[in-house]
């Protein structure tokens, strides 16, 4: 196997001992960096040419985790990691280094990265409720973990805001806007069906209030065909006897509140009766 293989295999940067129990010597390791094909990038540390955080993690002696892990588990996240999350036996501060201590369950197979148990209980002390939530929702999607495990490595009153949000996740999304549609509409107050299934319509993402369906759509639906198909979608539930909005990335992430404020202002109107 070459050298720049073996490190894409490994997530683009591995340790000096990984690379001789591999079987490169090191004059074949130091040719590569003369040629340019491979970077030291620190004492022990050689990667493939091109920052990355897998690199930075074994520069800086740590395991990455939190959200800075996220893309190694194909977790959904909501924001870019905001520096780099570790998990280090001897941390040291550093301002571009958010410290998560030592891991407590076993780390990744063969990438410096933490555990996803690990990974997902960081997210939950030190992300913000929604950007946690997200990555928790993908995760127990899959199977990948069971909540009843997280639950109990989150005992007592100062893991109550981190139940909190496990308390959130829903038994599926199949997006993380249908996630956080949900919550806001159930902290609105609404009465909340999920993926009800509509004669002539298929399935939908909501129904509120038995009456409002609520679809919620990401960057494949702006595609020509998705259009035509949506708008179709629209028509026929219209003519199923049922109102409909429909709602974007933006909408569901950026500006929640005016997603809500529409769609309780169309139940008002329901009310008072203006569709009937």
């Amino acid at each position: 196997m070459d050298i720049i293989e073996f490190l894409h295999r490994h997530g683009g940067a591995a340790r000096a001992s990984q690379l001789t129990a591999s079987g490169f010597r090191r004059p074949e390791v130091t040719k590569a960096v003369t040629l340019g094909r491979i970077v030291k990038v620190s004492r022990g540390v050689y990667g493939i040419p091109g920052k990355s955080q897998l690199s930075e993690a074994l520069a800086n002696g740590g395991l990455l985790t939190c959200v800075s892990a996220a893309p190694i588990y194909q977790l959904w996240t909501l924001k870019d990691a905001r520096g780099l999350h570790l998990c280090r036996s001897h941390p040291v501060p550093e301002p571009t280094i958010v410290e998560h201590g030592r891991t407590r369950h076993p780390k990744h197979g063969w990438l410096p990265v933490a555990g996803l148990a690990d990974v997902l209980i960081h997210s939950l002390r030190c992300l913000p409720e929604l950007e946690s939530l997200v990555m928790i929702q993908s995760a127990a999607g899959r199977r990948d973990i069971e909540l009843d495990f997280l639950y109990s490595r989150l005992p007592g009153r100062r893991n109550g805001q981190a139940r909190a949000v496990l308390d959130l996740v829903i038994p599926r999304a199949d997006s993380l806007l249908e996630v956080l549609a949900n919550t806001h509409f159930r902290r609105a107050g609404l009465r909340v069906l999920r993926h009800v299934v509509i004669p002539g319509v298929g399935e939908v993402d909501f129904l509120i209030e038995e009456c409002l369906v609520v679809e919620t759509d990401g960057a494949t639906h702006f595609e020509p065909k998705s259009i035509k198909r949506d708008q179709r979608r629209n028509n026929r539930t219209v003519l199923g006897g049922y109102l409909v909005l429909r709602y974007y990335y933006a909408d569901v992430v950026h500006t929640p509140e005016e997603m809500v404020a529409e769609v309780l202002g169309v139940l008002k109107l329901k009310r008072e009766g203006k569709f009937s």
